[in-house]
C-alpha cells in the first residue's frame, strides 16, 4: 500500500459516541459502523506524509452487522479496520462505480492476507 512507516489511529467507539462523531463531522444523523478522518491531503507538508488520520468505530453497530451476516466479530471488524484505512489512503466508493470496484478489489485483496481460521462466530 506504499506506506510502511504509515501512523494511524484507531479509536473503538459505541453507538452513541459515533453517532455524536458523525453527527458533529459528517452532518450525518445516528450512528454507523466506521468513520475515517484523513489527516492528509494533496496540501500537507511533507512531515505530516507519514500521519494517515483516525479510524473510528462502533463495537456495537460492528457486532449487530456480524450477527446479521454471520460472518463473526473479527471478520467485521477486520473489514471495517480494512475500510477505513482505505478511506485513509484515499479511497472512496461514493464518487462512482468504478471507484467503488477498485475499493472492494483492494478490500478483498487485504482480507485475504489475514488468517481466515483467526475468524470466529461471536
Amino acid at each position: 500500500m506504499d506506506c510502511p512507516e504509515a501512523e494511524l489511529s484507531i479509536l473503538i467507539e459505541d453507538d452513541d459516541g459515533i453517532a455524536n462523531l458523525n453527527s458533529k463531522y459528517l452532518c450525518r444523523k445516528g450512528p454507523t459502523n466506521v468513520i475515517a478522518f484523513p489527516i492528509r491531503d494533496g496540501n500537507s507538508p511533507e512531515n505530516d506524509y507519514y500521519l494517515l488520520g483516525d479510524v473510528v468505530i462502533s463495537v456495537e453497530t460492528a457486532q449487530r452487522e456480524a450477527n446479521d451476516s454471520g460472518a463473526g466479530f473479527d471478520k467485521r471488524f477486520a473489514e471495517l479496520l480494512i475500510h477505513g484505512i482505505l478511506h485513509l489512503l484515499g479511497y472512496d466508493h461514493e464518487k462512482s462505480r468504478q471507484d467503488t470496484e477498485k475499493m472492494e478489489k483492494k478490500t478483498s485483496e487485504l482480507l485475504k492476507i489475514f488468517d481466515k481460521s483467526s475468524f470466529t462466530s461471536s
